[in-house]
């Protein structure tokens, strides 16, 4: 089974994809661990990817790609995989299904997590408290909901045009999202 889950920062996607994974022995697949990777392991991608980073520009989406596949043509991670923060565009949704069918694969079930812009507010000022992240501030969370808002739209569409698209109420507690999620994933495994 291959996942996709969305929502904007703040919305529980790092903790729903832990308790994905563990449950449902997945792989937890998330582009900036695959770039910081390869950058630790001092390839030669890894240093391209280093000068890209250091330079405040983006990866590109082949490199993203290049990485993705790379993962993906892995018989370890075959129909095991939660995609976190990937595709972020609908180019990317495109390829990566194109990359997915290419090994045999496809997705499954595509989860989006609602929540309220004050809801992800609340949870950020959280989080900062806790986990003193430079990028949580309100500003900062505003700003990247409103990007979020609008990325995803074509992405969430394309997706729905599969029937694939299920939305989770991302307004409960962490306890209720995981009986919501195992109940939608539950039901595809028949």
């Amino acid at each position: 089974m291959n996942i996709v889950i969305f929502g904007p920062p703040g919305a529980g996607k790092g903790t729903q994809s832990k308790f994905i994974v563990n449950k449902y022995n997945l792989y937890q697949l998330s582009t900036g661990d695959l770039l910081r990777n390869e950058i630790k392991n001092k390839t030669e991608l890894g240093s391209e990817i280093s000068s890209i980073m250091n330079a405040g520009d983006l990866v590109s989406d082949n490199i993203v790609s290049e990485l993705i596949e790379k993962f993906i043509s892995n018989n370890k991670y075959k129909n095991k995989i939660i995609f976190d923060g990937y595709p972020r565009n609908l180019k990317q949704a495109k390829n990566l299904d194109k990359m997915l069918r290419s090994h045999g694969q496809k997705i499954d079930i595509v989860l989006k997590l609602s929540v309220t812009l004050e809801t992800v507010k609340k949870r950020i000022l959280e989080r900062q408290n806790q986990e003193k992240r430079a990028d949580d501030n309100e500003e900062i969370a505003i700003k990247r909901y409103k990007t979020y808002e609008n990325s995803s739209l074509p992405i969430l569409d394309y997706y729905k045009g599969f029937d694939l698209l299920k939305v989770v109420n991302g307004e409960s507690t962490i306890s209720e999202i995981n009986a919501e999620i195992s109940d939608l994933i539950d039901a595809l495994k028949g």
